[in-house]
């Protein structure tokens, strides 16, 4: 076997776990993912992430942008990657139905952000948020992958409302949550964390009485 082999080795039986988990899911049951499709628009394809993005994974989450805003994770390896997702956004697939999607441009089929939500359980509804390769910032396609994922949360999750947080020097992420139509609610901070963030609302469906 060829030094690359030998190197290869142990992220494919990695791999090859977290399929056999992934395919009988929580308690045992079908993990379908062919299910695994979110929505398509002009440029992008967006999705459930799955155990073969850890390498993608690994780079978003080390590009200077994810640090500062988001924090270290100190994730360095493919594996590493994979048991972040283990532990964060395949758990939230199967505890929740929904979670981080990986954003796919549509011409070469290639990996450029994620966007989605989460339930923290610190905060009043689920939380929007969304992360992009620098490299892809600053070309709408953001706000492309944005506006589908709410649609989805609307439409197929039936989700009224969601909030989201970010640091106030974060002035990227703030110009799109404002664009997508969520509100400044003010200061709020998480539980175990130093950071002061700002709280921003958006509901996905007006009550009648608002009509």
């Amino acid at each position: 076997m060829s030094p690359l082999c030998n190197l290869c080795a142990p992220l494919w039986l990695i791999l090859c776990r977290s399929f056999i988990l992934r395919s009988l899911g929580k308690g045992g049951r079908p993990y379908l993912w062919s299910m695994a499709l979110i929505s398509t628009t002009t440029r992008l394809t967006i999705r459930r992430i799955e155990p073969s993005d850890a390498p993608f994974i690994r780079a978003l989450l080390n590009t200077p942008g994810w640090i500062k805003y988001i924090g270290d994770r100190n994730v360095h390896t493919d594996a590493e990657a994979l048991a972040y997702l283990e532990k964060g956004i395949f758990k939230s697939y199967e505890d929740n139905g929904y979670g981080f999607y990986q954003v796919d441009l549509n011409e070469g089929n290639f990996p450029i952000g994620i966007c989605g939500i989460v339930n923290r359980g610190t905060l009043p509804g689920p939380d929007f948020g969304f992360a992009f390769l620098p490299e892809y910032m600053g070309k709408g396609l953001a706000t492309e992958a944005s506006l589908a994922v709410l649609e989805h949360v609307k439409s197929d999750l039936g989700i009224k409302e969601l909030y989201a947080i970010t640091l106030p020097d974060n002035a990227p992420s703030i110009r799109l949550l404002e664009k997508l139509g969520f509100t400044n609610q003010g200061e709020v901070q998480l539980p175990n964390d130093p950071d002061l963030l700002l709280l921003y609302h958006c509901k996905l469906v007006k009550d009648v009485s608002e009509n």
